[in-house]
């Protein structure tokens, strides 16, 4: 089995919004609440859920990013929840993010050439002549020209912007790259594409990613195995193949089941549907959060909140009566 690279244990991030600036007032949003995960070697772990349930504060916390309330967090072992300053910004050569817009991650008055060089100079990487080099080499790799590098982030389409933003991730040679919705404001033709060159660069280079999506078409394609957010907490963990061939959380079946389908047989079959509203995270019900959308839901998940219980074969789930099981 591959070694784990990064791993979160009880990991928390608690905002208190209104009412004042004063300890106690406000009330609380429970962005990430107790997250405990493995990623690892090679692997992609993709994170989905609803907008709001907090799977890009997640990813930013893992790569310190944004501070964590409590937990931690480990890189290969080490842990770095409390590393300083130094200590982050030599491991920021091993942990990279691609952000999720093309348009607005890329600096419009920065040639391409200074946009990938920027992360080079930060860590010394070389003399003017060999970051040149590197950046002409990371064109390249993301399937661009190299004449490109005097170029304007303006000049290029998005696909062709969230290359240069693949590129420059890449700049230092990580091992783990947060993709955060890194597809989804890309056309569909041009995401296969993007999705096909993340692939090639994963077995290039032996990358780890942490993708993060709404979107379970790209999912069932692209990744490994995944874990289902709702409302801060991890619903639902399991290799991709299992979770679609049978779901054990109602809100992973409801997420599958809203997924459009191209056969039209399936199209006329009745398909469950996901009732109520979201609850407020500054207002959480008592017991499982999700059992006022739940069509299962018994007294039990009203009153008592479940916790991730190991099923065995990989797969978890939160659910008082899990489904499939």
């Amino acid at each position: 089995m591959n070694e784990i690279v990064i791993s979160a244990r009880n990991l928390t991030k608690h905002y208190r919004v209104g009412g004042g600036t004063l300890a106690g007032q406000g009330k609380v949003v429970r962005a990430v609440d107790g997250v405990t995960l493995d990623i690892r070697e090679r692997e992609t772990f993709a994170l989905v859920g609803e907008s709001g349930c907090g799977k890009t504060t997640l990813g930013r916390i893992m790569l310190r990013l944004q501070e964590p309330s409590g937990g931690q967090i480990s890189y290969r072992g080490q842990d770095i929840t409390a590393l300083d300053d130094a200590g982050m910004r030599a491991l920021r050569k091993k942990l990279q993010i691609v952000f999720q817009d093309p348009y607005a991650s890329l600096n419009p008055r920065m040639r391409i050439e200074d946009i990938l060089a920027e992360p080079l100079r930060t860590h010394g990487y070389g003399s003017a002549e060999v970051i040149r080099d590197r950046c002409a080499e990371l064109l390249d790799m993301v399937g661009l020209r190299h004449t490109y590098l005097r170029n304007y982030p303006h000049q290029f389409s998005g696909g062709q912007r969230q290359r240069i933003g693949i590129a420059r991730a890449l700049a230092n040679k990580p091992d783990f790259v947060v993709c955060d919705e890194s597809v989804s404001a890309l056309d569909v033709s041009i995401q296969a594409q993007v999705l096909n060159l993340l692939s090639d660069l994963q077995d290039e280079l032996k990358l780890t990613y942490f993708f993060i999506t709404h979107d379970l078409s790209v999912v069932r394609q692209f990744a490994d195995r995944v874990g289902v957010m709702f409302l801060g907490r991890l619903v639902e963990v399991g290799r991709t193949e299992d979770i679609f061939a049978g779901p054990l959380h109602p809100y992973t079946m409801l997420l599958i089941s809203a997924v459009p389908r191209a056969d039209p047989r399936q199209r006329t079959r009745e398909r469950p549907l996901m009732t109520g509203e979201i609850p407020s995270p500054m207002n959480l019900p008592p017991g499982c959060r999700f059992h006022t959308r739940c069509p299962f839901a018994k007294d039990i998940c009203r009153t008592h909140d479940p916790d991730l219980q190991d099923m065995g074969q990989g797969r978890a789930v939160a659910c008082h009566f899990p489904l499939n099981s």
